[in-house]
């Protein structure tokens, strides 16, 4: 094992790969309280600001929604982002009007006219009452009923410094917007999950089935052998985009629509691990080591378990990081073709088709290449760590 990992530190390819996977990683895990927008799914529309160019920035004022305020715990947050308790107001200038009002010209989009809005300064600052949500201004004083109908009374001044201050913000979106004002970096962020998770739950399921039914056929051969492997034939003779497709219509909507992508591609790709597992089994089975054990009177099953299947994790190993590589290919498929993960959850794949018809708009193709580009390179990514491992698997003929 020391002499593999030995062997595969010197593939520069495989460890970029390595260090790439380990990145997106990171930023399935933690990308939600990264991302510029943290609420659950990227989902904060606002659209004034639909399909601005990247690097595109604005003021927003931010105007606290009439609803109970939540705090969700610090692994929520992390894990699943938070909901925006605010509404986000594009604005190309603001003033104070006497009536203590915040009078801000909403911008409407490139190249149209900005539109006058007057908001209550405590309107903009806490959440009011929905039964009472008139405001009473007296002097310097604005007095008002919260959300939990409690009476509350604020220094008009000291409105005007909290919006100023906290309530106007400079919003950049670094790769622009999508047609409803969704920021893309965000989604893309948040899109690392969906992509690792089909990957890895589809990959164990083709390892769990692969392994068992490879791993039967080549031990016990003849009949057994025959009735596998005509099975995967006919599995095998489905193009597994077609499959996956077809075992997705089956499901239908009898479970959630995540956990049905993850069944789906898994059980499409179940096939070339079984067939992998059983030529390398057919011949280990063979060896002095198995023949030993059979001697000592150990079961079939554990033979398998602890005698053969240790003895060629490596190309099992190879195949899962082939399989990954299989598995967001086909989850972005699946989504391109509006059957894959169901919106607003931000799917590689479905961001690629909400955008396709950018890709000849001048100044607009960002829209699906961003997309694209991630695709591109999670699977080249596992493909090369999958080249990687095989080669530092492969010792005939090397030497450290």
């Amino acid at each position: 094992l020391k002499k593999t990992w030995i062997r595969l530190l010197k593939n520069k390819p495989a460890i970029i790969s390595l260090v790439i996977i380990s990145i997106a990683i990171l930023l399935a895990i933690v990308g939600p309280s990264i991302a510029p927008d943290k609420s659950p799914d990227a989902d904060d529309q606002i659209l004034e600001l639909a399909n601005v160019s990247p690097g595109f920035s604005t003021k927003v004022l931010m105007v606290q929604k009439n609803r109970e305020e939540k705090s969700p715990n610090i692994f929520s947050r992390i894990l699943f982002g938070t909901e925006n308790q605010n509404e986000m107001i594009p604005i190309s200038s603001y003033t104070f009007d006497d009536s203590a009002n915040v009078v801000a010209q909403v911008y409407k989009g490139e190249g149209r006219t900005t539109e006058k809005k007057t908001i209550p300064l405590a309107d903009v600052v806490y959440a009011l009452s929905i039964t009472n949500p008139a405001i009473k201004v007296n002097g310097n004083q604005a007095i008002f009923k919260t959300y939990h109908e409690k009476q509350q009374t604020a220094l008009v001044a000291e409105l005007k410094k909290e919006i100023e201050q906290n309530r106007i913000i400079t919003k950049t979106y670094r790769l622009g917007t999508d047609g409803y004002g969704r920021d893309i970096l965000s989604r893309l962020l948040f899109g690392v999950r969906v992509s690792l998770s089909v990957g890895l739950i589809a990959v164990l399921i083709s390892l769990t089935i692969g392994i068992f039914m490879g791993s039967v056929a080549g031990f016990y051969k003849g009949t057994v052998d025959n009735i596998i492997m005509w099975f995967i034939n006919v599995i095998w003779s489905i193009p597994t985009i077609l499959l996956a497709m077809a075992i997705r219509f089956a499901i239908g909507d009898k479970i959630p629509s995540f956990l049905a992508i993850f069944i789906a591609v898994g059980l499409s790709m179940w096939v070339e691990v079984a067939r992998l597992v059983r030529g390398q089994v057919l011949s280990v089975r063979e060896m002095e080591y198995v023949q030993a054990a059979r001697s000592l009177g150990y079961n079939n099953a554990r033979i398998i378990i602890k005698h053969i299947l240790p003895n060629i994790v490596g190309p099992i190993m190879v195949i899962a990081a082939s399989d990954f590589a299989s598995a967001i290919l086909i989850e972005a498929g699946l989504s391109f073709v509006g059957i894959g993960v169901k919106p607003p959850t931000p799917s590689w794949g479905t961001m690629l088709n909400d955008h396709r018809q950018y890709l000849t708009v001048s100044g607009k193709a960002f829209l699906a290449l961003a997309p694209g580009i991630c695709i591109m390179v999670m699977v080249l990514a596992f493909n090369l760590l999958g080249s990687g491992l095989r080669d530092a698997f492969d010792v005939k003929g090397k030497t450290v």
